[in-house]
């Protein structure tokens, strides 16, 4: 179903790749979660990783974090393994999770300063610049914080040390859009400032459009797609074909690209992955109008990717 999907491994010896993961697998009893994953992540990027709950977003990140060791392939973050050295890997790694652990007793102040022990780099003026504009009260306890303070409290937290990746797990899920805007924001000015890379796994796929420049969408512990935003958005389209009685549904079984085909009675509505040109000399060879095509969402090419759908 999908084209382009594969890392090229060559590339993933360079020194500008800082996450290189080769034919990663794991299995929980009988739940397979990740299936033959590689991915290559370079310095600067902003990867976006999509996919529903239970695709195997989370898992992947325990990997990149040495919380789990790899059962088949490898894991290589900064040309180490996260599980065999855990503290080099982890100084220069900043972690947001969707439900940060904090301390509930601790005030914010109390934490930052019990945080930056553990980080030589920790840089107080960019702590309290972080302070500043998520607008925390740091004299609050943890536990009188609401969920989205949580939130920005963990995200100062995981860049005070100007980490050299920064990994967000779902940081924004179930958040309001002002809590979901500080932390968008955040990302964008850590990589443009400063050139840092940023993971950034979340199942809000608008967002992810926006902030993403690379993508890797997973489905049931398979990567549908690796590629640049940029390519995923132009390789997919929409095409709306007059429909013809004497053909079935069936017949785009044999078309170049085709991903999804949905029955709209008197039109196919048609999405495909790859080059247009080839579909539209099928359409032409087999004498079928055309009646409009456009690009497609993110999300869009999620529920296309997910769901083939071949109307009767």
């Amino acid at each position: 179903m999908s084209l382009d999907n594969t890392v090229n491994y060559n590339a993933t010896n360079n020194a500008d790749y800082i996450v290189k993961i080769n034919h990663l697998t794991r299995q929980f009893e009988q739940q397979l979660a990740l299936d033959d994953v590689s991915i290559a992540v370079k310095k600067g990027q902003v990867f976006g990783i999509v996919g529903e709950n239970g695709a195997g977003k989370t898992t992947l990140i325990k990997h990149m974090l040495g919380q789990y060791a790899a059962q088949q392939g490898s894991v290589q973050m900064f040309d180490e393994d996260p599980v065999a050295s855990p503290e080099s890997v982890l100084a220069k790694i900043g972690y947001l999770s969707e439900e940060p652990e904090l301390p509930a007793w601790m005030t914010v102040k109390e934490l930052l300063n019990y945080t930056s022990a553990f980080y030589p780099a920790w840089d107080d003026n960019y702590a309290k610049e972080l302070v500043a504009t998520f607008a925390l009260d740091t004299n609050k306890r943890v536990r009188d914080l609401s969920k989205g303070q949580k939130a920005r409290v963990g995200l100062v937290l995981a860049q005070a040390h100007r980490p050299d990746l920064l990994l967000l797990d779902e940081p924004s899920s179930g958040l309001d859009p002002n809590v979901r805007r500080d932390i968008l924001s955040a990302v964008i000015k850590t990589v443009s400032d400063e050139g840092r890379t940023v993971i950034f796994s979340s199942h809000l796929l608008e967002e992810v459009e926006r902030v993403c420049d690379h993508l890797m969408m997973l489905d049931k512990g398979r990567v549908l797609l690796f590629d640049s935003m940029e390519n995923i958005l132009a390789k997919h389209r929409r095409f709306v074909v007059k429909r013809d009685e004497r053909m079935e549904s069936k017949i785009w079984l044999d078309f170049e690209g085709v991903i999804c085909v949905k029955n709209n009675q008197d039109e196919w509505s048609i999405d495909i992955h790859g080059e247009d040109d080839k579909f539209k000399a099928q359409l032409a060879g087999n004498n079928l109008t055309l009646l409009s095509e456009r690009t497609l969402s993110l999300n869009e090419i999620f529920i296309s990717q997910t769901s083939l759908t071949l109307g009767g």
